[in-house]
């Protein structure tokens, strides 16, 4: 048997009817790739990760996300019923919140569930049920979960959540400490932040927007922390030339 062959280097870009590899590889079943005989064949536009003798395919484009148990998301409130409230979570499924979850008792009849969240509002919570049968019951039991209060949403696709995460939290790491931001990424693609200025927030939206725009470009967390770093350089350097001025 002829050894497994993989024809693109690590971070290549691949697009649709491209041969990726040759061989049998001990792999996940995807979407994104199909197999005819021993040949993979990409089914999508998408980046190609290599890693030893093993090969996967992220996509570069979509906007949904596909629920699973135990992810964090963040869903923004979009009904209310008699004993919980809707949430859009991104994804083709809407989301229930049942409010004897929220609470942590059991509803009275006839409460005003508007009280604890509204229409509009943002919820961190995990997907505590989901089988494809029935749509995702979420909870908030855990620490940092519940009604977001303060700070900004920031919608990202869900595929780009890993390339904001980066290798060990690398991507990650480099926002918090260059904007001192507390920054929660959610797995369906929202991203909560909590900054010290609405300037700061700015920036931070605009470093995000590269990390969207650029994913697939290699240096990409080097690149992030040179812009932040300028960018907020510039900003002291602005309120301290104020400062100066005003005494």
């Amino acid at each position: 048997m002829s050894a497994n062959k993989i024809y693109f280097e690590d971070r290549s870009i691949v697009t649709p009817g491209d041969l990726i590899a040759e061989g049998d590889f001990q792999i996940p079943w995807s979407p994104y790739y199909y197999k005819i005989g021993n040949k993979y064949y990409s089914a999508i536009t998408g980046l190609i990760e290599v890693k030893e003798n093993l090969f996967e395919i992220v996509p570069l484009e979509g906007h949904r996300y596909f629920p699973k148990i135990g992810d964090t998301v963040i869903g923004l409130v979009e009904d209310i019923e008699i004993y919980g409230w809707i949430l859009d979570i991104k994804s083709p499924y809407s989301a229930y919140l049942p409010a004897s979850t929220f609470l942590g008792r059991p509803v009275t009849p006839g409460e005003d569930l508007r009280r604890y969240l509204n229409i509009g509002d943002y919820v961190i919570a995990k997907i505590e049920t989901y089988d494809r049968t029935i749509n995702p019951i979420l909870s908030i039991k855990g620490k940092g979960l519940g009604r977001i209060a303060n700070g900004i949403v920031i919608d990202i696709p869900p595929i780009k959540v890993p390339r904001v995460i980066g290798k060990n939290k690398s991507m990650l790491d480099t926002l918090t400490n260059e904007t001192g931001c507390e920054i929660l990424v959610a797995q369906n693609g929202r991203i909560h932040a909590n900054c010290a200025t609405k300037t700061i927030e700015e920036v931070l939206i605009e470093a995000i927007q590269i990390i969207e725009r650029e994913s697939h470009i290699k240096g990409l967390t080097e690149k992030i922390r040179k812009f932040l770093k300028e960018k907020l350089g510039e900003i002291k350097n602005d309120s301290t030339a104020k400062t100066e001025a005003n005494t």
